[in-house]
């Protein structure tokens, strides 16, 4: 899957003891890294378990930096380093009104919620009804029922809710959207997996009154997204 090599299935042994203890550890790990900075992306990622967010037969692999399988067409869960990966440079915050590309499992949304608190707001969109179904029922039973949830094409964004103070796009593009930077705020960022001729950069873009700006972070490895902004069947091979 996409050059990563996916644990096998298998029947649950890990007590919440167990992957509680390993949640705190992961995100240790993450902040010796200095991948993890922020104090408000640390609670939300020591307070979301992650595991509840997994298919059962891949639980126990919860914290484990790989990305998983999900119900859906080439469906996966990022690995853990993923998130502070991309809300750090992103600035999440408390307060923010902050759009997803890419719900996924919907564990990328909870922890959004938890970070940008009561007045900010999340807003996950996904293209695959499958994984879409998926992630709702997940966020429904972890008690995340404010989130804006929305079964479309999330390249094209989502107009009824902007501006956006805050856009992640969470499967890679040759370019970004047009409509995501429409309905990006001023003084807002996005950052999203951007396809090159070789590997793809992960990258966060920052729109002014007088135009948008941006830095290349790192190196990654996304699933391509799918849609009328999506990676070209010639491109993905």
């Amino acid at each position: 899957m996409y050059g990563w090599q996916i644990p096998p299935p298998k029947k649950p042994s890990k007590s919440r003891a167990d992957l509680a203890r390993e949640r705190r550890e992961k995100v240790t790990s993450l902040i010796k890294q200095g991948l993890l900075k922020s104090e408000r992306i640390k609670q939300a990622l020591l307070k979301v378990p992650r595991e509840d967010f997994i298919p059962e037969l891949y639980q126990d692999y919860a914290y484990l930096e790989v990305p998983l399988p999900l119900p859906g067409l080439a469906a996966t869960i990022s690995c853990p380093h993923s998130y502070p990966l991309f809300y750090e440079p992103l600035g999440l915050n408390q307060g923010h009104k902050f759009l997803e590309v890419g719900l996924g499992s919907g564990y990328g949304a909870a922890v959004a919620r938890e970070i940008v608190g009561d007045k900010g707001q999340v807003v996950s969109m996904e293209i695959d009804p499958v994984t879409f179904r998926y992630a709702k029922a997940n966020l429904e039973r972890a008690g995340y029922r404010d989130v804006v949830l929305v079964l479309a094409d999330g390249g094209l964004g989502f107009p009824e809710l902007q501006p956006y103070a805050r856009i992640a796009t969470t499967a890679a593009c040759t370019e970004i959207p047009s409509p995501l930077l429409e309905q990006l705020a001023i003084g807002g960022r996005l950052i999203a997996p951007v396809t090159k001729a070789i590997g793809q950069d992960l990258t966060v873009y920052e729109k002014s009154a007088t135009g948008i700006s941006q830095k290349v972070i790192c190196t990654v490895l996304y699933v391509n997204l799918r849609g009328q902004y999506g990676v070209a069947e010639e491109q993905q091979s």
